[in-house]
């Protein structure tokens, strides 16, 4: 089983890529964030052509994010319900083949200190509880997408710089490491202790040629989940070239369930 992580700022920008992208591969679920389109145009027949079917929650110009899968996606969720703001589409659930995918699209936050860092900060509070009381860490559960956090200074390509701004503070850090304390573990980071690579890179002052990048995008896994992954990779290619979302995709594989 092969799932993928992509932020492909703008589903129809990207459309043609998104579909390049799955022939590439042939991953089983695709988690998709800043989709930026309602769901009564989000490019279903297009992505069903490629032999996917589409799970949804979308808005206009903003947000948005998506699971495709080549299997029916059961138990669907879309956003918290849990009495807060939950007017921003930026999550989506879905159980497919027996594994609890989790797709969230966690906001960027702005600056420390404004009132954009605080509902960041809420939102990954919720998320948490979301798990707490909907999930268990003992099933195969992937929590995956942008979370516009890098965990640590070795995801980061100049951490002194970054010190204390947002994307890297030290509460968005323990706010991610308090996910993981739940029963998540960092893919990427488990079988790449030391590895220096970025899943972001700012389409501004040549980010991406001078690799002055981050590690925002992650695929977080419960152990029964880890101890069946086989590989993860980012694929810096989808980078390149003309059209190129800022986010590379993150891909991990899985040896076969059984899940159920």
């Amino acid at each position: 089983m092969k799932v993928a992580t992509w932020n492909v700022n703008s589903i129809r920008a990207r459309l043609e890529r998104v579909v390049a992208f799955l022939e590439r591969h042939d991953p089983d679920v695709v988690c998709l964030q800043e989709t930026k389109v309602v769901d009564e145009v989000f490019p279903a027949d297009e992505l069903r052509a490629a032999g996917y079917q589409c799970t949804t929650i979308g808005q206009k110009t903003y947000n948005g994010v998506a699971i495709l899968s080549k299997t029916p996606a059961e138990d669907v969720v879309r956003a918290f319900d849990d009495g807060g703001d939950d007017s921003q589409a930026r999550l989506i659930a879905a159980t497919i083949e027996g594994v609890r995918c989790v797709c969230v699209y966690v906001p960027n936050g702005r600056s420390v200190g404004s009132e954009a860092y605080a509902y960041k900060l809420e939102w990954l509070e919720r998320l948490k509880k979301l798990l707490e009381q909907d999930a268990d860490p003992e099933r195969p559960l992937v929590l995956t997408g942008d979370f516009n956090v890098a965990p640590a200074d070795i995801d980061v390509h100049d951490p002194e710089a970054w010190r204390d701004q947002v994307l890297c503070s030290d509460p968005e850090r323990k706010a991610l490491r308090e996910l993981e304390d739940w029963g998540l573990v960092d893919g990427f980071r488990s079988l790449h202790p030391d590895l220096v690579a970025y899943t972001w890179w700012d389409y501004r002052q040549l980010g991406f040629p001078k690799n002055r990048g981050m590690r925002i995008d992650h695929l977080l896994l419960t152990r029964p989940l880890l101890e069946r992954c086989e590989g993860i990779e980012i694929d810096r290619e989808e980078r390149k070239g003309k059209g190129a979302s800022d986010h590379a995709p993150v891909l991990a594989t899985f040896a076969p369930g059984p899940w159920k």
